[in-house]
C-alpha cells in the first residue's frame, strides 16, 4: 500500500481570511499590534502555540507573553467565524478531482497531518462532503508541532505503511521538513502560503503547479522509490 498524507490549510482549503480574520481579533483582545499579512501565513502549519510564540520572536517558553490567552481568544474566534457565511474555507480549484482519482487506487490511503485540531479539521472534512476520505488523521491535538516528525510517524504506524511508500503533500517549509525528518518523500504546492522558491530550498521531491500534476508526480516518485539510483527533485 501507499499512503499519501496531505496538510489541510493552504494545501487542500485555502483558510487564509479566516486565519488573519481570527489573528486579528486575538490580538486587538490583547491590545497587541497586529502582524503584517504575510508575516501571518508565514506560520500557517504551527501548532497555535507555537506560531504564536514564532509571530513575537520568542525561542523560550515567553512568560511575558500572551501566549496561552492569544491561543484562546484565536480558537473563539475562528470557530465563531466558521458558524457565519462571512469567511469559508474553500477547496482549491482540483482538489476534489485528485482526492477522487486518488481514492479510486486500491493500492493507496489517504491521510492528513494538520496543525489544526482534530474538532476544526473534521469540521473542514464535514462541510466539504470529505469525511471518511482518510485512512489516518493526525492533528495539533496529537503530536508536537511541525516539523517534528510525530504526526508522519503516526500516520505510518496507524496504517501499516512504511516510510519508503509514504509521501507528504504540503505548502510550507515545516511540511517538507517534517516529511525529511520522518523518513519520507515530500511534494510541495505552489499555491500555498509559503512561496515555492523557499520549498524548493527545503528540498522537495517535487514541486507542483496544479493539482492535476500531482497523480504523475508521485508515480515518478514510486518508480525513484523501487530504484538504487536517487531521484533529483521535479519541479512541473
Amino acid at each position: 500500500m501507499k499512503l499519501i498524507i496531505f496538510d489541510c490549510d493552504g494545501t487542500l482549503v485555502d483558510s487564509q481570511h479566516m486565519i488573519c480574520a481570527a489573528m486579528q481579533q486575538a490580538y486587538e483582545a490583547h491590545g497587541l499590534p497586529v502582524p503584517p499579512t504575510e508575516k501571518l501565513l508565514s506560520i500557517v502549519g504551527l501548532s497555535l502555540p507555537d506560531a504564536f510564540r514564532r509571530l513575537a520572536g520568542l525561542s523560550g517558553s515567553g512568560e511575558d507573553h500572551p501566549v496561552d490567552g492569544l491561543v484562546t481568544c484565536y480558537k473563539t474566534a475562528f470557530a465563531a467565524l466558521r458558524q457565519s457565511d462571512r469567511h469559508l474555507e474553500p477547496l482549491y480549484p482540483g482538489a476534489r478531482a485528485a482526492l477522487d482519482a486518488l481514492g479510486r487506487r486500491p493500492d493507496t490511503l489517504l491521510g492528513i497531518a494538520t496543525g489544526k485540531s482534530q474538532r476544526g479539521v473534521r469540521a473542514v472534512l464535514g462541510r466539504h462532503g470529505l469525511s471518511g476520505r482518510f485512512a489516518t488523521i493526525q492533528t495539533a491535538d496529537d503530536a508536537p508541532s511541525k516539523p517534528h516528525p510525530g504526526m508522519v510517524l503516526a500516520a505510518m504506524r496507524q496504517t501499516g505503511v512504511p516510510p519508503c511508500d509514504t509521501v507528504m503533500v504540503g505548502d510550507t517549509v515545516y511540511d517538507v521538513e517534517m516529511a525529511r525528518a520522518a523518513g519520507v518523500r515530500a511534494i510541495g504546492v505552489g499555491w500555498g502560503y509559503h512561496p515555492p522558491e523557499a520549498l524548493a530550498a527545503a528540498g522537495v521531491d517535487a514541486l507542483l503547479g496544479d493539482f492535476s500534476e500531482l497523480a504523475a508526480a508521485l508515480d515518478r516518485l514510486w518508480v525513484a522509490a523501487s530504484s538504487p539510483q536517487p531521484m533529483a527533485a521535479t519541479y512541473l
